[in-house]
């Protein structure tokens, strides 16, 4: 393997790393999953269950702002390009199952997403492997997805003896955004295999 293809599994980190901004942001949105659990788990109230959806919103408004304070204040690591997702997908598990312990179906929606994560994973370490290339961060329908699921478990945490059509409603509009999102990605990476076997393995290119 070539230098210039070493590098692309390799990660370049220092020690300020771990005090910036955005990636103490990640750190907060990490511990804020347990408290989300715990908070919802043991919600009786109207109130309970609207602090434990504050929580999810705040987590939402961290993500937001530390991708923000990242790319203006030049302050983008791989640190954060690692943390960042993880954050975000330990959130959005917690929350669906969660809601699952009230709403059983949404166990599909668990289902579904370990597969969407687990697919992509597996897929992308295979394209850079054997072409070269890689994604450069999330895109936007994967973006417009978190969006989705995080609004629709807000709702959904929020209001939780909303009629159960509503519930089906936005289960459905959740899972067809996963859905989407999902074969977004997959064809992504279908576009990856297919210019590498036209043009073969060159410089490394991310998509």
């Amino acid at each position: 393997m070539s230098e210039e293809r070493k590098t692309i599994f390799q990660m370049h980190f220092e020690i300020g790393d771990l005090i910036k901004i955005p990636n103490l942001l990640c750190y907060l949105r990490i511990a804020l999953v347990p408290l989300f659990c715990f908070l919802y788990l043991n919600a009786v109230t109207q109130k309970d269950f609207a602090i434990a959806a504050a929580v999810v919103v705040i987590s939402g408004l961290t993500d937001f702002l530390d991708g923000q304070i990242a790319r203006r204040c030049n302050m983008i690591t791989d640190l954060g390009k690692v943390i960042d997702p993880l954050a975000d997908k330990l959130m959005q598990f917690a929350m669906l199952i969660c809601v699952t312990v009230r709403v059983h179906y949404m166990a599909i929606l668990v289902g579904v997403l370990v597969i969407k994560e687990i697919v992509t994973a597996i897929i992308g370490a295979v394209v850079i492997k054997t072409c070269n290339k890689r994604l450069n961060g999330a895109k936007w329908y994967g973006k417009v997805c978190t969006f989705a699921l995080y609004i629709i478990m807000v709702l959904m945490i929020l209001l939780p003896n909303m009629p159960a059509e509503v519930q089906s409603v936005l289960f459905v509009l959740c899972l067809v955004s996963l859905a989407v999102s999902f074969g977004m990605y997959i064809r992504m990476y279908a576009i990856m295999i297919i210019d590498t076997k036209k043009k073969g393995i060159t410089e490394f290119k991310a998509y």
